[in-house]
This record gives structure tokens, C-alpha cells and sequence, in this order.
């Protein structure tokens, strides 16, 4: 058998083959630079994941992915913070909302159908979309809608919704959380941009909260992610920065359009 496409025998690689690590780790950086930009890095990095299946379960493709997308988002929120004003003061609580939500929605992965959340999440991108298609004034200044108070309470209650959903592995996640920030909060898709990097760190912590004890993370494949995510992450962030929310708003409808066909083809093919 070709060294290049034979198993690894490496600790914490799930016997993957160098060619399949090699095409996990361009599939990193590439979701690690779309998901610091809007999010959606998920689109790339996890089914990549699910097609190599490594470990033999899908459970351990998930738990995986956590590991890199926890580190390449996390470095995207320091590069963020560097460059473009992050309210703290909100981002923090809803942080820790949508971290309680992850660890409730990891508990339930392995006992979901994969398909269950696939309609509705299909038909809530689709009104993301064309909601923020038809208003192409939304997002490119600040509009806050709520008072102070109301507005973390809002944020809060909307983090541990998403996060639970996140903790599920669901499609769209740093997509929903932009759309929540821009369309119900009246953040710039900037800002909004950099505070769902902030949540981001915190479900993807709260569902490895499960997924650790459990057993369930290659360490050896998920390092190797992770600093390719970096990669991606730290060039994406500056991007972002650099171009502005009318930049970032075209990446956001993008990914959108992206998660719509993909969620589409895989209710067609069943």
C-alpha cells in the first residue's frame, strides 16, 4: 500500500493517512480564515472531518473539531481585540449564557438524529438571508434597539439558545449568532463579527466540557487542526478589520447561501 495513503499508526490520530491529514489541514486553514471573518468555518472543518471519519465514529469527528475550531477562535477574538473595540461588558455574559447552553446540547449529541434540526435550520438561513439581502443598510453602522440592560439581557437569553445548539454540532451557529447581533441588537456587522468570536470560544469550550470526559477527542489530529486553524484564523480576523462591516456582510450572505445549498442537498438526498 502507497505510505501516503496507508493508516497512521500515530497516538490520537484516529488512523488517518497522510493524505488524509494533509487535505484536514487545508480544510482547516480554510474554515479557521472564513469562520474569524463571519463565522461558518464550520461548513468546511467539520464535514471534512465526517468524510475522513477519523476514530470510526462520528462522535470523535465532532469532539475534534471542537479542539481546533476552540484555538483558531480564540486566537481571531485576540486579533479582534488588537485591532477593533470588543464591549466586554456584554460579550462576557452572553459568553457564559451560551456556554451553559453548549454543554446542555453536547449531552444530547450522540442521542440525536443527525437530520432532526436540518429542516428548521434550513428554513430559518433561508429568512437570515434574504432578511439581510433586501436591508442593505443593516449592519453597515451601529443601531442599538434595546437599553443597556435589556439589550445583555437579550444578548444572554439569545447566547445560550445558539449555544445549546452549537453543543449539538449544528450547521450555521457563528451565522446566527451575527444575524442576532446585527438584525435584533443593532450591532455593525464588524463589531457584531468580533463579539460572536468571544460566544464562539465559550460554546466550543462548553460542548469539549462533555466531549473530554467522555473520551471522545483525538489529541494528536485536533493539535495539528487547531494551529492550522490559526493560521486561517489570525488572517481572517485582520482581513475583516482591514475591509470593514460592508466586507464582512458579503462574507456573511456567502456562508449563508453556502449552508442553504449544503443543508438543501442533504434533506434531497435524505
Amino acid at each position: 500500500m502507497c505510505r501516503v495513503t496507508a493508516a497512521l499508526d500515530w497516538p490520537g490520530f484516529g488512523n488517518v493517512s497522510l493524505a488524509a491529514l494533509l487535505f484536514l489541514c487545508l480544510a482547516a486553514v480554510l474554515a479557521g480564515a472564513v469562520d474569524a471573518v463571519v463565522g461558518g468555518g464550520g461548513l468546511i472543518q467539520l464535514p471534512a472531518l465526517l468524510l475522513i471519519g477519523p476514530g470510526g465514529q462520528p462522535l470523535y469527528a465532532l469532539a475534534t473539531n471542537k479542539i481546533a475550531s476552540v484555538v483558531g477562535t480564540a486566537a481571531a477574538v485576540r486579533t479582534y481585540s488588537r485591532q477593533a473595540a470588543i464591549d466586554w461588558s456584554s460579550a462576557l455574559p452572553m459568553a457564559g449564557a451560551a456556554f451553559a447552553g453548549a454543554v446542555g446540547g453536547a449531552a444530547f449529541a450522540g442521542a440525536l438524529a443527525p437530520g432532526v434540526l436540518n429542516g428548521v435550520v434550513l428554513v430559518a438561513l433561508v429568512g437570515v438571508g434574504l432578511y439581510t439581502w433586501r436591508k442593505p443598510e443593516l449592519g453597515v453602522a451601529e443601531a442599538p434597539r434595546f437599553t443597556r440592560f435589556a439589550q445583555i439581557a437579550v444578548m444572554a437569553l439569545g447566547g445560550a439558545v445558539i449555544g445549546f445548539y452549537d453543543g449539538l454540532a449544528g450547521p450555521g451557529t457563528g451565522a446566527f449568532l451575527v444575524f442576532l447581533l446585527v438584525g435584533l441588537v443593532g450591532f455593525a456587522f464588524l463589531r457584531a463579527s468580533a463579539t460572536a468570536k468571544v460566544v464562539n470560544v465559550a460554546t466550543n469550550l462548553g460542548a469539549l466540557l462533555y466531549f473530554i470526559p467522555a473520551g471522545k477527542v483525538l489529541w494528536g489530529l485536533g493539535l495539528v487542526l487547531a494551529l492550522c486553524n490559526v493560521t486561517g484564523a489570525v488572517f481572517g480576523a485582520r482581513l475583516a478589520v482591514r475591509r470593514g462591516s460592508a466586507f464582512v456582510r458579503r462574507v456573511f450572505l456567502t456562508v449563508v447561501v453556502a449552508l442553504v445549498v449544503s443543508l438543501g442537498w442533504k434533506a434531497a438526498v435524505g
